[in-house]
C-alpha cells in the first residue's frame, strides 16, 4: 500500500516511474489565499492520497491552446505535448520520490528542485521532472509547485499595509516547501539535515535568493544553480514600491477599485489585464520577478556576496552552450563559485541534442540531470545515456557529501578558472571559448518561453 506516517498524518504513495522507486505525488505543503503569505500544513485527517499530481499555478498557458500557439510551441513540444495539467490558485503541492523500502532512520540525502519558467510558467511535474532517477542512486527527490506571475509576484501598498510587506509570494511558497520537507522528510527515509536545493533559470534565480536570505538559514546545506544564478550586476532586484503603479494599472484594467474586488476577480480577467498592462507600460517582466521586500529579499547578490553574508555552503553552478545569454550566464555561475570560501563547482554543458539544430539550448540539460531521457521524443544515442548517467552521479554525489566526485568519473576540481565541460567530448576540466559563446549569442536565436 506504500503508506507512511510523517508528522502531518498518514500518506499513501504509488509505484514510481523508475523501477524500485515510490512516488508520493500532490502533497499539500501549504495553504494561502490570493496575495496572502503561505501557512505551512502541519496536519490532515485520514490517509492522504498522494497518488496523483496536484494543480499547477495559473499561468498564461492556462488560457490558450498550446498546440496551436506556434510562438510557444518549442517548449510545449519538448516538455508537455501529450500530457494534461490542471490549474488553480490552490497549487501549493509537492512531490517526493524515494527508493522502495526507504524508511525513517535511513537518513538519505534530499534533493529539492525548484522549476523555472521566468516566474510566470512551468510546474514541478512536466515530462522532464516526472520520475527522477535519483532514488536509484540513494537520493530522495522532491519537486514543487509555487505561485506564478501576478498570483506570485504582485506588489501593492494596500497589501503592505495589511501584512507589513508585499511581493515575493512565490518565493515564500518555495521557502515554506523547503520548511515542510525539513519537518517531514524523515518519514520518507530522508535526512532533514542534508537537503540540497536546485533550480534552473528562474528556479536558479530563486535558489540564489534563498542562499542570500536570512530567513532560510539552516534550512538546507547545499545548492545547485543552472542557467540563472551567480554574480551579476544586471539581475538586481528592485524595490517592491517600484511596481506599485504597474499593478494599480492592472487593477484598473480589471475594472476594480478596491483590493477586495481585485482579490475576487476571475483569474482569466486578471491575466488578460496583466497582459494588456504589459503592452501599455514598461517594466512588465520585472514586475513578476523577486523584489526587495526587506524580509526575504534584503539586498543584491553582489552586495551580500561582498559582505560574505551568503550561506557558506557548497555550490554547483553552470549553464549551456546555446543558452539565452551563454557568455553572461556562464560568467555568473563561474564567478559565484570562485567567490566562495567553501568548495564550489562550475560546469558548462554543450551537448548538441539530437533531433534538431538548436544545440544545447536553455533547459536542454534537464533531461540529463534528472535521468529522464526516456520521457523525451528525441532520438537519444548511447552517448546521451552515458552522459546523463555521468551527470546524475555527479549531482547525487554532491547531494550526499557536497563534493560531486566519485570513483570512475573524471575528477571535478573546485572552481577556479576551469570548469567541468560536459557534452560533445569526454567530460574534462577546461575553459570554454568565450569568443565562441559570444558568436553563438549573436548568430543563433535562443529558444525559450
Amino acid at each position: 500500500m506504500n503508506i507512511i506516517k510523517p508528522p502531518c498524518g498518514e500518506l499513501r504513495g504509488t509505484v514510481g516511474r523508475v523501477p524500485g522507486t515510490i512516488a508520493y505525488k500532490g502533497i499539500r505543503y501549504a495553504t494561502a489565499g490570493r496575495w496572502e503569505y503561505p501557512k505551512q500544513v502541519t496536519a490532515w485527517e485520514g490517509i492522504y492520497d498522494a497518488t496523483r499530481y496536484g494543480h499547477c499555478s495559473y499561468q498564461p498557458r492556462t488560457f490558450y491552446d498550446e498546440e496551436q500557439n506556434q510562438k510557444k510551441y518549442f517548449y510545449y513540444n519538448e516538455f508537455r505535448k501529450g500530457e494534461s495539467y490542471t490549474y488553480s490558485e490552490d497549487c501549493l503541492f509537492l512531490n517526493v520520490f524515494t527508493p522502495e523500502g526507504a524508511k525513517e532512520g535511513d537518513n538519505l540525502p534530499v534533493l529539492l528542485y525548484i522549476h523555472g519558467g521566468g516566474f510566470t510558467g512551468g510546474c514541478g511535474h512536466e515530462k522532464h521532472f516526472d520520475g527522477p532517477v535519483w532514488p536509484a542512486h540513494g537520493v530522495i527527490g522532491v519537486t514543487i509547485n509555487y505561485r506564478l506571475g501576478p498570483m506570485g509576484f504582485l506588489t501593492l501598498p494596500e497589501l503592505k499595509e495589511e501584512a507589513g510587506y508585499t511581493g515575493n509570494y512565490g518565493l515564500y511558497d518555495q521557502l515554506t516547501a523547503i520548511s515542510w520537507v525539513r519537518d517531514n522528510i524523515a518519514a520518507f527515509g530522508g535526512d532533514s539535515g542534508n537537503i540540497t536545493i536546485m533550480g534552473q533559470s528562474a528556479g536558479a534565480m530563486s535558489v540564489q535568493q534563498h542562499v542570500l536570505s536570512p530567513l532560510s538559514e539552516g534550512l538546507f546545506q547545499k545548492a545547485v544553480m543552472s542557467s540563472g544564478g551567480g554574480v551579476s550586476k544586471m539581475m538586481v532586484p528592485a524595490s517592491a514600491e517600484k511596481f506599485y503603479d504597474f499593478w494599480h494599472a492592472v487593477m484598473a484594467n480589471c475594472g476594480c477599485k478596491t483590493l477586495q474586488e481585485f482579490r475576487e476577480v476571475a483569474p482569466q480577467t486578471l491575466f488578460e489585464a496583466w497582459n494588456k498592462t504589459k503592452q501599455e507600460m514598461k517594466g512588465g517582466f520585472q514586475a513578476t520577478s523577486p523584489c526587495l521586500d526587506g524580509r526575504l529579499v534584503v539586498g543584491s547578490g553582489v552586495d551580500i556576496l561582498a559582505k560574505k553574508a551568503q550561506h557558506r555552503i557548497p555550490y554547483m553552478a553552470g549553464c549551456n552552450s546555446h543558452d539565452l545569454m551563454p557568455p553572461i550566464l556562464y560568467a555568473m555561475g563561474k564567478n559565484w563559485c570562485k567567490a566562495q570560501d567553501v568548495p564550489s563547482y562550475s560546469w558548462y554543458f554543450d551537448r548538441m541534442l539530437p533531433g534538431d539544430k538548436h544545440g544545447a539550448w536553455h533547459s536542454a540539460d534537464l533531461w540529463y540531470w534528472f535521468g529522464t531521457l526516456e520521457n523525451c521524443w528525441r532520438p537519444f544515442e548511447e552517448k546521451d545515456r552515458e552522459l546523463s548517467d555521468l551527470m546524475v552521479r555527479y549531482l547525487c554525489n554532491f547531494a550526499k557529501k557536497g563534493n560531486p566526485n566519485c570513483p570512475g568519473n573524471p575528477e571535478w576540481v573546485t572552481a577556479g578558472n576551469r570548469s567541468m565541460l560536459m557534452g560533445e567530448k569526454k567530460a574534462h576540466m577546461g575553459k570554454p571559448s568565450i569568443l565562441k559563446q559570444i558568436v553563438t549569442m549573436l548568430t543563433n536565436k535562443a529558444v525559450g518561453e
